[in-house]
């Protein structure tokens, strides 16, 4: 998909609203009778032994018990802008008093010259050049985010943030992070603004990253990218950064690039590798809006890269519960709905009963075919009909979090409605 060129201001204005996280939902089943609220539920997850093992791990965040969990959240720019994805993160780690694990694996989109998300901030203090895997005419190494900064100056000043105008319950502090870029020769230094905050440095050139263990915990912290030898083809490429502690509890990681589809993923280098550093226990695969956008899409390349994707993911953790989303009902170039999404659909049904996983069908949800007109209408989409606005955020991640939770007290045999309460605290 082309993005329209309102999209990036689109979607930094949503991103910077900052309001209290209220759960929407009971109201909008008054307003909204357009939506299909009896199809919100996870489609053959009660055939999966995979989610059952994850719902018995988020049982025991959720009554205080020491645990990990890590979500991982795919997609284009809806999970770019990380506004449905962060409201579901503050649900998951608001269930109990040690449910917010680290802050994890974030992306300096701001310096990649595209829009960041609200919760945390990395600033520079000189220019650096971005790079996505899904613009066509870009070629450079790409890891897990699918985005790479490139600076090729002598020295580069960077503040990062951990907690930055945050409207959430999470507090995320670290004593260790990694910084994930491809340099392995001597031109480039990393270095910290004050001294002696580092304790130990761990290299690893597989995954392309150097880890800093650091002498004290902190929120915020100044690195320094400095060249060491001057020579014409130096470059330092900037692939992400994680933000660590040894908290338990739940860490979400979402992975986003505005106009990314499978195809376009598949083009990074280093993602197959990066994720083998993880044991996921659930990722949610919300990618299809930009593969089913043009008339040219190839249902038969679509489904071998959702597979291909699918078995990655079960490397880096074979009892992984996957779940398919269905993408949302959109129009094309903002005149006629897409009929691509209903091939989809069918594709994403066979997937995931061919690998024991569980559906989210949010077309069905929101309508089916030319339902985002209704959506428009009632200002819970944009005029592109293929984004939200932030009510639609909103909507759509207390969609995911009441089947999610349904699925989970189902599993367990839990009173209805008692995870769910624990979240929402209402």
């Amino acid at each position: 998909m082309t993005i329209h060129k309102l999209l990036p201001t689109f979607l930094y204005v949503c991103s910077c609203i900052t309001m209290a996280q209220q759960y929407t939902l009971p109201k909008a089943k008054e307003t909204y009778s357009f939506i299909n609220w009896k199809a919100n539920t996870l489609k053959f997850v009660d055939t999966s032994p995979a989610f059952e093992k994850l719902f018995q791990k988020l049982n025991k965040v959720a009554n205080d018990e020491a645990e990990d969990v890590h979500v991982f959240h795919i997609g284009g720019s809806h999970i770019q802008a990380d506004i449905y994805s962060n409201r579901l993160r503050t649900y998951l780690q608001s269930m109990s008093k040690t449910a917010v694990g680290q802050r994890g694996f974030i992306y300096p989109f701001r310096m990649a010259r595209t829009n960041n998300p609200s919760n945390y901030k990395v600033t520079s203090d000189v220019d650096w050049k971005g790079y996505r895997c899904s613009i066509k005419k870009d070629s450079v190494a790409w890891g897990l985010s699918g985005v790479t900064a490139v600076f090729n100056d002598s020295i580069a000043n960077i503040k990062i943030e951990a907690n930055y105008r945050g409207y959430d319950q999470q507090h995320y502090d670290f004593n260790k992070i990694r910084i994930f870029y491809d340099d392995w020769t001597t031109d480039y230094s990393i270095g910290f603004k004050e001294e002696g905050l580092v304790d130990t440095t761990l290299q690893n050139t597989t995954a392309h990253f150097t880890e800093f263990t650091l002498t004290k915990t902190l929120e915020t912290v100044d690195i320094c990218v400095e060249r060491n030898e001057h020579t014409d083809d130096a470059a330092f490429l900037m692939m992400g950064i994680e933000l660590m502690n040894d908290n338990k509890g739940v860490q979400y990681t979402s992975i986003g690039v505005n106009g990314a589809s499978f195809d376009y993923y598949s083009r990074c280098k280093y993602f197959d590798t990066q994720l083998m550093l993880y044991r996921p226990d659930l990722f949610i695969i919300s990618v299809g809006t930009n593969d089913a956008y043009h008339p040219d899409f190839n249902p038969k390349a679509y489904t071998a890269y959702y597979e291909d994707l699918i078995q990655t993911i079960q490397k880096a953790n074979p009892e992984c519960a996957i779940l398919l989303t269905v993408p949302n009902d959109s129009y094309y170039k903002r005149k006629h709905p897409n009929p691509r999404t209903r091939i989809m659909q069918k594709i994403i049904y066979k997937l995931a009963q061919q690998y024991q996983m569980a559906v989210w069908d949010f077309y069905e949800i929101m309508g089916g075919f030319n339902s985002s007109r209704d959506w428009y209408h009632q200002k819970l989409m944009p005029s592109d009909r293929i984004h939200f606005t932030q009510l639609g955020y909103r909507i759509k991640a207390d969609l995911l979090l009441e089947a999610l939770t349904e699925a989970w007290e189902n599993t367990l045999q839990l009173p209805p409605k008692s995870v769910l309460n624990q979240m929402i605290n209402e």
